[in-house]
């Protein structure tokens, strides 16, 4: 496969930087910045991995909750006794055991 130019511009000093690191590193300034590169897009493919799921849930949990609207407008009163439990539940795993919406920590409702 042919290979693609990309062309980079850096201030004087971060390009003597690239070339110094590039040196040390026994490469030139090219494999340098590829390697680079590539690492970074791995490391940023990693995080995006590990935290895929958690995305998944915090975009259901908003998709779900978008319907309520902004949360200044619903008072804990306007909550059913399931929600309540639910809200509690998701503040426990939250906040941490023993401590429920409202409540201090330590102290149940």
């Amino acid at each position: 496969m042919a290979k693609v130019r990309i062309s980079i511009s850096l201030d004087p000093e971060e390009a003597e930087r690239v070339r110094s690191h590039a040196e040390r590193a026994g490469m030139d300034v090219s494999a340098y910045l590829v390697n680079a590169a590539i690492r970074q897009m791995a490391e940023v493919e990693a995080a995006e991995a590990q935290f895929a799921g958690l995305d998944a849930l915090i975009a259901d949990a908003e998709g779900r909750a978008a319907h309520y609207g902004p949360a200044d407008e619903a008072g804990e009163e306007s909550l059913s006794e399931d929600e309540r439990r639910e809200v509690d539940e998701a503040m426990r795993l939250v906040h941490g055991v023993g401590e429920t919406h409202g409540s201090p920590r330590g102290e149940v409702a």
